[in-house]
């Protein structure tokens, strides 16, 4: 009778136990989110030690811009005929750009960092199709910077400057000469896409630490000392919203958009979630821009104020193209996602041989969501220039209308290589993990034992009952 007693009480005892297990494998739960939580939050601010700082001050992955230009193959036909321009794709032509660390890092009282980025890039023969020597036939950037930098009264003259010179629409040279510049005979001067671009520094940047206030690590709080923009006349386009896109704040919340900066195209951007992805064994959220990002003001008023010519853009309907002469010298540079993905259709169907795809010509960032930190990118914008009918330069008086020409289109990119996801999974995949299977674990083994003693003190005090009755 004795030993029975001792039975129940032990099952009962260990039913306790199992349930007390159990309950704190549920209280775990809360506790270790709430220790996660501060410890991503910790490692997430920007200053000396922390993850976060390592990955920003100088980038654990290769760094890149692939370069794809677009070959003219009937030059003659369109300057004597007025001939749509036949256009071939030629590249990639890649440079390293990130292999140098931020410069000059100043941490300021106020929770803020300051910086510059170095810009410097260094031809990768072995990922790309040829040499910096191979030739493209290209639209002639002198005559299309003078057409519209001259005032027409004076192209006259400029039609003598060209006649003097050779000058035509289009013209030959090299991929280095048309990247970073060349010295052109119709002003004697040096002419290229990215002529200050070796050499010089992107910022000065001032952005938030998060030491204070974690949701704005990365934010920028200042961009060459100003805290908005100039070019765009317009309070709203001259916001200078979110992060340089390298991270963002913490436990990334997949229905709201992030918001970037891009010195690039002068203006902010925001990308919205797409998908959720693997990454080299991490998952990371996808976010992509979204398709009325360049559309014309009459599909997205937010673009209004991006609308400066009513001229060339047919009184703000044309679509896909932002006009980037406000920030480039009144040079006229516009720019576009590659092949004019998203615009208008006339700018397609002025050319031959484009092919706008999203899969092969969108912007897009993965994003760790827990820390914020942006593991691949793909940044992708097209470079064009504008020319327009002349009755006066005689290589324009076949030009129908305004044209926007696409010279060249790129893609900066980036993804953190095999050490760096081993070391993010090791470092703080590994601690959730093994923290969920402790939870897990206890649990389990909490309810099994619960269950177990449970059902065995059941079949003990029928077993007992059934002897009393005996």
């Amino acid at each position: 009778m004795e030993s029975c007693c001792n039975a129940r009480c032990g099952l009962i005892a260990g039913a306790v136990i199992g349930a007390v297990v159990a309950l704190l494998g549920g209280i775990l739960i809360p506790v270790g989110d709430n220790i996660i939580e501060k410890t991503v939050k910790k490692e997430a601010v920007i200053e000396p030690g922390t993850p976060a700082f390592e990955n920003w001050a100088s980038s654990p992955a290769p760094l890149q811009r692939q370069f794809w230009f677009f070959d003219v193959q009937n030059p003659q036909e369109v300057v004597e005929q007025g001939a749509r321009p036949a256009l071939v794709e030629k590249g990639p032509y890649t440079y390293m750009i990130g292999y140098l660390p931020k410069a000059n890092i100043t941490f300021n009282p106020n929770h803020t960092v300051s910086y510059k980025l170095p810009q410097e890039a260094m031809f990768a023969p072995a990922l790309s199709v040829g040499s910096e020597d191979d030739n493209i036939t290209s639209l002639n950037l002198a005559v299309a910077g003078a057409y519209k930098l001259v005032p027409k009264l004076l192209h006259p003259i400029l039609e003598t400057l060209m006649k003097s010179t050779k000058s035509s629409l289009f013209q030959r040279r090299t991929v280095k000469e048309l990247l970073w510049g060349y010295r052109d005979p119709l002003f004697n001067g040096v002419v290229g896409l990215f002529t200050t671009y070796n050499g010089t520094y992107d910022g000065d940047y001032n952005i938030f630490s998060g030491k204070d206030d974690i949701t704005k690590v990365g934010l920028i709080d200042k961009w060459q000392g100003n805290n908005s923009l100039s070019f765009w006349d317009d309070k709203y386009c001259n916001m200078i919203n979110g992060t340089a896109a390298s991270s963002f704040s913490p436990f990334v919340d997949d229905s709201k958009p992030l918001y970037f900066f891009s010195a690039d195209i002068c203006r902010s951007v925001s990308a919205i979630y797409e998908q959720t992805m693997d990454l080299k064994g991490i998952p990371v959220y996808r976010f992509g821009l979204p398709d009325s990002t360049f559309a014309s003001p009459t599909v997205n008023p937010d673009n209004h104020c991006y609308c400066k010519d009513l001229e060339t853009t047919k009184n703000c309907t044309m679509a896909g193209v932002l006009d980037l002469s406000a920030c480039q010298n009144g040079n006229p540079v516009y720019m576009s996602l590659p092949h004019f993905l998203y615009g208008s259709p006339f700018l397609h169907e002025a050319m031959q041989g484009l092919q706008p795809s999203k899969e092969h010509h969108s912007t897009f960032l993965d994003v760790e969501p827990m820390t914020g930190f942006t593991l691949r990118f793909a940044k992708k914008i097209q470079v064009n220039m504008m020319y327009g009918p002349s009755k006066v330069i005689t290589v324009l008086k076949k030009v129908k209308d305004y044209t926007t020409f696409p010279v060249v289109w790129m893609n900066e990119s980036a993804e953190l290589d095999e050490e760096t996801a081993n070391l993010l999974k090791d470092k703080l995949m590994g601690s959730i993990k093994l923290l969920d299977i402790i939870q897990k674990t206890m649990i389990g083994c909490g309810v099994a034992v619960f269950v177990l003693c449970l059902i065995s003190y059941c079949v003990v005090r029928r077993n007992h009952n059934k002897m009393r009755i005996v």
